[in-house]
C-alpha cells in the first residue's frame, strides 16, 4: 500500500494562490450557490420516483409509506456522513477519495471505478427512456435517433462548460420540484375536498386504512417495498462531487446536507402520502397509468399523462446530465491519483475535462447499442451487475467515515463543521442496515431480481478490486514507480 501525505486525499501538490486544490483550480470553480442549491434539491428526485412507485404501492399498500420512509432514513444518514468529509475536504472524487485516503489505494480505485461504470450504464437507460417519451411525440423520429440526439446535446453541454452543465441542471431540477410541489398542494385541497373546480370526494386519510388495513399485504410487505423503492434515491451524494467546482464548497456541502431530511419528507414521502390518500392503494388505475398521473386524474387535471410524460422526460434528461457530468468528475478524479488513464486529468481552455468525458459518453452509446441489439443479454447483464453499486457505494461511505472523523479531529479539528450523529453508533447501525437489505435481496429470485443483481455486483466489484490488488503489487515491485506515489 503507498503512502499518502497527511491531509490529503489526492497526490501531495503546493497549493495555488487563490487557496484552491489543484484539483479545483484545474477544473476551474463555475459552479454558483444557485446551481448547487438546485443540484442538492434535485438530485434526490429521479425518473423513478415518478414511475417506479405505482410497484411500491401495489407491493405494500399504504405500508409503502414506511419503505420510503425507511430508505429516507438511509440516505439521510449515509449523505450526513459524506457530508462530514466533504465540507472538511471537498474533491471532485468525493467518498472515491476519501475511501483512497481512509481505507487504502485499494478501496478508492475500485469504488471510483464501480460508480463509473454504474453512472455510464445509467446514460443507456436514461437515454433510451427519454426516446421512448420522444418518438411518442414525434413518431417520425425513430427511437434509436431520439437517444442518439439526447445523448449528444447533453454531451456538448457538459464538454461547453460546468456553468452550463449547472444551468441546465438548474432549470431540469426547477422543473421537477415545481412539479413535485404543485403535485403536493393541488393533491393535499383535494384530499380535504376544498380544490376549486375539483369533483373529488373528501377522502381525508381514511384510504390508508379503510382498503385491508395500512398493511394489507402484512409487515413483510414493507421491506419488498424497500427493495422497489430503494434505487429511486441513487444521486443524492452528486452534490458532495459538484462541490469541488464550486467557490464555496464547504458552505455548500453543510447546507445540502443539512436540508436532505426536508428534501426526502417532502418530495418523497410527502408525495407518495397524497397518493395513497386520493386514491385507494388497490385502485387499478395506479398500475395501469402510474401512481402520479391515477392521481392527477382523480382530481380532474386535464392532460395528466402528457404532463406526467413531460415531468418525467425532464427527469430523464436531468439523470443524463447529472449521470455524464458525474462520471467524467470521477473519471478525473480516478487518473489525477493514478487509477485511470493520465489523459483523463487534461482539461481544455474552459476548465472541463474533456477526455474524461468523452471516454465517459463513448461507453454509454456503446450501452445504447447494446440496449437495442442485445436488450435480454448484453445490456441486461449490465444492468443486474450494476444494479447493487448504489448499496456498495454507501457502505464505503460509512466505513470511510469511521476512519476519517479520526483523520479530521488529528489534523484539521477546525474542518469538522459537519458532524455525523451519535458517532460511531449511528454509522454502525446505518451499515448494519445496509447489510440487511443486501442480504434480503438475496432473497429475490425473481427474473432481474435482487439475487442475480447482487450477485452479479459482486463477483463485478470481486473482479475490480482484483484489479486494484494486483496493479498495487506490481506498483509496490517497480521502484520507479513506488518512488513518484510517495
Amino acid at each position: 500500500m503507498t503512502t499518502r501525505p497527511p491531509g490529503s486525499v489526492a497526490p501531495a501538490t503546493a497549493p495555488s494562490t487563490s487557496g484552491q486544490t489543484p484539483e479545483q483550480a484545474a477544473l476551474r470553480p463555475g459552479l454558483k450557490n444557485r446551481h448547487l442549491s438546485m443540484i442538492a434539491i434535485g438530485g434526490v428526485i429521479g425518473a423513478g420516483l415518478f414511475v417506479g412507485s405505482a410497484s411500491g404501492i401495489a407491493a405494500a399498500g399504504p405500508g409503502i409509506l414506511l419503505s420510503y420512509a425507511l430508505v429516507g432514513a438511509l440516505v439521510v444518514f449515509v449523505m450526513r456522513m459524506l457530508g462530514e468529509m466533504a465540507a472538511a475536504n471537498p474533491s471532485s472524487g468525493s467518498f472515491s477519495a476519501y475511501a483512497d485516503r481512509a481505507l487504502g489505494r485499494w478501496a478508492g480505485f475500485s469504488i471510483g471505478w464501480l460508480y463509473w461504470f454504474f453512472w455510464v450504464v445509467v446514460l443507456a437507460v436514461e437515454a433510451t427512456a427519454g426516446a421512448v417519451i420522444l418518438e411518442g411525440w414525434v413518431p417520425a423520429v425513430p427511437q434509436w435517433a431520439w437517444a442518439l440526439i439526447v445523448m449528444v446535446v447533453l454531451t456538448i453541454t457538459n464538454l461547453a462548460s460546468v456553468g452550463s452543465f449547472g444551468e441546465f441542471e438548474f432549470w431540469f431540477a426547477g422543473i421537477k420540484v415545481v412539479a413535485i410541489t404543485g403535485f403536493i398542494v393541488l393533491g393535499g385541497l383535494a384530499i380535504f375536498g376544498v380544490l376549486p373546480g375539483s369533483d373529488h370526494a373528501a377522502t381525508g386519510f381514511g384510504n390508508l386504512t379503510e382498503h385491508g388495513g395500512f398493511l394489507p399485504n402484512g409487515p413483510g410487505a414493507i421491506l419488498t417495498g424497500i427493495l422497489l423503492v430503494v434505487f429511486s434515491f441513487m444521486g443524492s451524494e452528486i452534490v458532495t462531487l459538484a462541490a469541488g467546482e464550486s467557490a464555496n464548497a464547504r458552505q455548500a456541502v453543510a447546507k445540502a446536507t443539512r436540508s436532505v431530511i426536508w428534501r426526502v419528507g417532502v418530495f418523497y414521502v410527502g408525495s407518495i402520502l397524497v397518493v395513497v390518500s386520493l386514491l385507494p392503494w388497490n385502485d387499478p388505475a395506479i398500475a395501469k397509468k402510474g401512481s402520479y398521473v391515477a392521481a392527477l386524474d382523480s382530481i380532474g387535471i386535464p392532460h395528466a399523462g402528457q404532463i406526467m410524460n413531460f415531468i418525467v422526460l425532464t427527469a430523464v434528461l436531468s439523470c443524463l446530465n447529472s449521470g455524464l457530468y458525474t462520471a467524467s468528475r470521477m473519471a478525473f478524479s480516478l487518473g489525477q491519483r493514478g487509477d485511470a488513464p493520465r489523459s483523463f486529468v487534461r482539461t481544455n481552455s474552459r476548465g472541463v475535462p474533456q477526455p474524461a468525458i468523452l471516454a465517459s459518453v463513448a461507453f454509454g452509446f456503446v450501452a445504447v447499442g447494446f440496449n437495442y441489439l442485445w436488450p435480454d443479454t448484453v445490456f441486461q447483464f449490465l444492468l443486474n451487475s450494476s444494479g447493487a453499486v448504489a448499496l456498495f457505494v454507501w457502505l464505503v461511505i460509512c466505513f470511510s467515515q469511521l476512519r476519517m472523523r479520526a483523520i479530521i479531529l488529528r489534523e484539521a479539528p477546525e474542518k469538522l463543521v459537519v458532524r455525523m450523529w451519535l458517532f460511531p453508533y449511528l454509522t454502525w447501525a446505518t451499515i448494519g442496515m445496509i447489510s440487511f437489505v443486501l442480504l434480503y435481496m438475496l432473497t429475490d429470485d425473481s427474473k432481474g431480481g435482487g439475487r442475480i443483481q447482487v450477485l452479479l455486483s459482486v463477483l463485478v466489484a470481486a473482479l475490480v478490486v482484483a484489479i486494484s490488488l494486483v496493479r498495487e503489487r506490481i506498483r509496490r515491485n517497480d521502484p520507479q514507480d513506488a518512488l513518484a506515489s510517495r
